[in-house]
C-alpha cells in the first residue's frame, strides 16, 4: 500500500500510553495501558495524517476493514454490550482509532470512558494474559 510506513513515527503520547501488538497491513496495533476496559487502537502508518479523509481511498477502505475485524473480534473475545469506536485526536493529533469494549453497568456507562477513572495499568501477568487472549485476533489482522 503506497505511503504506508514511509517516515512514519508514532506520536510520543501514544507510545507512552500503549503497548505494541504488532502491525496490520495499514496500522500499528496498540493496547491501551488501562485494564479498566478492553481497549485497542489502530494507528495508520501514514505520516502527517490527522483525519480519516486525508488517507488515500484504498487506505480508507483498508482502515475500515481492519477496524471492523478488530471490533468484531474484540466483542467476541470479551462479550461486551457495546463497542465504542472513536477518532477524537483532541490530545494527540496523529490519526488513531480507539476500539473500546463497553459493558452495561461499567463505571462510565452509558457515558464515555474519558476522564471517568484514572488508568489502571496492567501488571506483567495481566498484560501477558490479555496479549495471549488477543493473539488469534492479531494474527487475523496481520493478514489483512
Amino acid at each position: 500500500m503506497s505511503g504506508v510506513g514511509q517516515s512514519f513515527v508514532l506520536h510520543e503520547r501514544l507510545a507512552a500510553d500503549t503497548f505494541s501488538l504488532g502491525q496490520s497491513g495499514l496500522c500499528e496495533i496498540r493496547l491501551m495501558n488501562d485494564r479498566n476496559w478492553p481497549w485497542v487502537l489502530l494507528v495508520p502508518r501514514v505520516e502527517g495524517v490527522r483525519e480519516i479523509y486525508q488517507l488515500a481511498q484504498d487506505q480508507q477502505r483498508q482502515l475500515l476493514s481492519e477496524s471492523s475485524l478488530l471490533g468484531e473480534g474484540l466483542m467476541a473475545l470479551f462479550g461486551g454490550d457495546k463497542l465504542n469506536v472513536a477518532a477524537l485526536g483532541n490530545m494527540v493529533p496523529q490519526l488513531h482509532l480507539h476500539h473500546i469494549v463497553r459493558f452495561e453497568g461499567d463505571p462510565a456507562w452509558p457515558g464515555p470512558v474519558w476522564g471517568k477513572l484514572p488508568a489502571s495499568h496492567y501488571g506483567e501477568p495481566e498484560l501477558a494474559e490479555v496479549m495471549s487472549r488477543l493473539a488469534p485476533l492479531l494474527d487475523r489482522l496481520r493478514q489483512l
